[in-house]
C-alpha cells in the first residue's frame, strides 16, 4: 500500500486525511495549525515538523491548501515540498486554484520527474467526512491509474477529465454555474414574493418545472425558507471561484458577463460583512432592496 503524505488540514482537508487513514494507509500529516496535526496524530498518523520532513520518501503527496499563492509557496519555497520529493512521487493537489497556474506548478515539479495531478473536488464539508466528494482530476492516465484507489476512499464518483489543468477548469466551469444560478434564484424568488406569491409554492412548482437548479433545490427549503445562513458554501469562497473563472476567462480572451454580474453580487454580500455565510443569504440583499421576506 502506498505511503502518503497529506499537507493542509482544514475543513475539507482534515475529514479526506481522517478516510485515508481509516482505510490503513500510511499517513504523514503537515499543517501550521499543531492542533490540527495532534488530532490526526492521535488517530493513526505521523505528524512531520517541516515539508521536507513530509516529503521525503513518500509516495504520494497531497495538498488541500487554500489558494495558489500557498500552493506554490508550499511547493517550491526552498524549504518546500519539492525540495525533498523524489523522480516518480505523484503530488495531488485538491485545491481549488486556476488551470494557469495548476500549469507552472506541474511544470515545476515535471523538472524533477514529480508526477502532477491536479483533483479538486465538490461536496462540501459533509461529502468530505463521508467520503462521498466528487473528484474531478487532470493529469497523465497512467499516473491516475495508480491512485484511483485512493481517489475512491476520499470521493464516490472519480472522473479523469483529460491533461494537467483540466480537472481544475471543470471545477471552475462548476462553481461558475452554481454561483449564476444561486444569484438568479435569489432574484427570481424576491421578484415573486414582492408580486404576491408564497415562496413554498414557488419552491413546489419550479423543482418540477424548468427553472429546477441545485442552487433551487438545495439551498431554498434548507437556507432560504429557514433563514439559516450558516455555511454550507461561503460567500467568501464563491466570490473567489468565481475570480479564478474570470480571470481564467481573461486569458483565454473570453468575457463572463454574467459571471461578472454574479460576482458584483457576492461582492456586496461580502461589503455587508455576509462573507462567512453560506452563498444563499445574497438574497438578504435584494430582499432589503425590495421590502419583502422569502421565508416560509
Amino acid at each position: 500500500m502506498k505511503t502518503i503524505a497529506f499537507i493542509g488540514l482544514g475543513a475539507m482537508g482534515k475529514p479526506m486525511a481522517v478516510n485515508l487513514i481509516k482505510a490503513g494507509y500510511s499517513l504523514t500529516v503537515f499543517d501550521i495549525c499543531t492542533e490540527a496535526v495532534r488530532e490526526l496524530t492521535g488517530l493513526g498518523a505521523t505528524g512531520a515538523a517541516t515539508l521536507p520532513e513530509a516529503a521525503r520518501g513518500r509516495d504520494i503527496i497531497l495538498m488541500s491548501l487554500p489558494n495558489d499563492a500557498i500552493v506554490e509557496n508550499v511547493l517550491t519555497a526552498g524549504d518546500g515540498l519539492l525540495s525533498a520529493s523524489h523522480p516518480g512521487q505523484i503530488i495531488i493537489d485538491v485545491s481549488s486554484v486556476t488551470p494557469g497556474h495548476t500549469q507552472r506548478m506541474a511544470k515545476a515539479a515535471g523538472s524533477k520527474g514529480v508526477n502532477y495531478l491536479d483533483a479538486p473536488v465538490s461536496g462540501g464539508v459533509s461529502g468530505a467526512a463521508a467520503g462521498t466528494l466528487t473528484i474531478m482530476v487532470g493529469g497523465e492516465a497512467a499516473v491516475f491509474e495508480q491512485c484511483r484507489e485512493i481517489f475512491q476512499v476520499i470521493g464516490q464518483k472519480v472522473y479523469h477529465v483529460g491533461p494537467v489543468g483540466a480537472g481544475d477548469t471543470l471545477k471552475l466551469v462548476n462553481n461558475l454555474l452554481l454561483g449564476i444560478n444561486m444569484a438568479a434564484v435569489a432574484e427570481a424568488l424576491t421578484l415573486g414574493v414582492k408580486a404576491g406569491l408564497d415562496p413554498k409554492l414557488m419552491l413546489e412548482v419550479i423543482s418540477v418545472s424548468s427553472g429546477r437548479s441545485y442552487a433551487l433545490e438545495a439551498k431554498v427549503p434548507n437556507f432560504i425558507l429557514k433563514g439559516n445562513f450558516a455555511p454550507g458554501f461561503a460567500i467568501d469562497l464563491q466570490h473567489k471561484d468565481l475570480a479564478m473563472a474570470i480571470q481564467t476567462g481573461r486569458e483565454l480572451g473570453l468575457q463572463l458577463s454574467m459571471g461578472n454580474a454574479a460576482q458584483d453580487l457576492y461582492r456586496e454580500a461580502q461589503d455587508q460583512g455576509l462573507g462567512k455565510k453560506d452563498i444563499s443569504a445574497v438574497i438578504t440583499l435584494l430582499e432589503n432592496l425590495a421590502g419583502v421576506s422569502v421565508r416560509a
